[in-house]
């Protein structure tokens, strides 16, 4: 099975350079940035479950894309999504499946305006992962799991060839047959840990220490409710671990969102937050916290944009 993995950074990087070391037939689609980085020092692995260096592994330039592949994954931020669509689009042919790897569910949307729905999986990913200033890639927890299938629950050929394929590799993989509910499970999830911290500044255990654990569970009531009248109501098992992991004390658990605004960087405040939002609007479903938690992210897009601009006109 050929893959095509779209970029090279820290999700795709592991995933895709993990099938490489287990000898798939797999291309990474690259920016001239990258490429150079990866010609120069190969792809490089930091993990506890084992490090690994491949020397030039196989590159394609968007411009240089011309032929098909068995299967695309992405795993680009929301943002890069439409920029990201364009660059593989070549790579689609009439059995080509796309295994997305964002989080929410709006690219699912976005995926199948584009290509149609029978070339678009269900998948989602749990693992902290990140660049190095040496653009190696760091993988910084116990766990690399990835989950996937057919968006209709079926057991398809192709579903059963992808799972092959994963097994070989060195990290969890699984083919699910019921992966919109996992995939709306972690949203809920995401939604509510993102929306705690980016909104506090804070992790986890210090906002538990403030005395205000009740945030995470409103949070996780509104999105449940939501995810609910849209029919992928979490399980109470989903919600009981959830609720620990928000709730914890001493934890130091933070939304990789919060790091990006620490740093500056762009978020993915719509596609996590706002299409939440809209959701929850369709079937009349009230969130006045997860309200507040868009409006501050809005507020911090509106304040970068402006400084942005600023700097802009300064150097010019």
């Amino acid at each position: 099975m050929r893959t095509l993995v779209v970029g090279a950074g820290a999700i795709g990087g592991y995933f895709g350079g993990r099938l490489l070391e287990a000898g798939q037939d797999v291309t990474f689609l690259v920016r001239e940035r990258r490429a150079a980085e990866l010609a120069q020092s190969g792809l490089v692995i930091r993990s506890r479950f084992g490090d690994v260096t491949i020397p030039n592994p196989k590159m394609v330039l968007a411009e240089n894309l011309h032929e098909h592949f068995d299967l695309v994954l992405l795993s680009c931020k929301a943002y890069d999504l439409e920029g990201a669509i364009t660059s593989f689009a070549p790579a689609v042919g009439p059995n080509t499946a796309i295994l997305p790897l964002l989080n929410g569910m709006r690219h699912l949307d976005i995926l199948d305006a584009h290509f149609g729905p029978q070339h678009v999986l269900g998948g989602q990913c749990l693992i902290a992962v990140t660049l190095n200033a040496s653009r190696e890639i760091i993988h910084l927890n116990d766990t690399h799991d990835l989950a996937f299938g057919e968006r209709d629950g079926s057991r398809s050929a192709r579903a059963q060839a992808i799972e092959s394929i994963m097994a070989s590799a060195k990290f969890s993989s699984r083919l699910s047959e019921n992966i919109l509910q996992e995939m709306w499970a972690k949203w809920v999830f995401i939604a509510s840990g993102a929306g705690l911290t980016c909104l506090m500044r804070a992790s986890v255990g210090d906002i538990v220490e403030a005395g205000e654990a009740g945030l995470a569970t409103t949070l996780l009531h509104e999105c449940s409710t939501i995810a609910k009248a849209e029919g992928f109501a979490p399980t109470a098992t989903a919600m009981e671990r959830s609720t620990k992991m928000l709730t914890q004390p001493g934890s130091t658990l933070t939304a990789s969102m919060l790091r990006d605004i620490e740093q500056g960087a762009r978020i993915e405040a719509a596609h996590v937050i706002g299409d939440m939002l809209k959701r929850g609007e369709k079937h009349s479903v009230t969130s006045p916290l997860l309200r507040v938690v868009y409006a501050h992210l809005k507020a911090y897009e509106a304040r970068r944009g402006r400084e942005a601009k600023s700097s802009s006109a300064a150097v010019h």
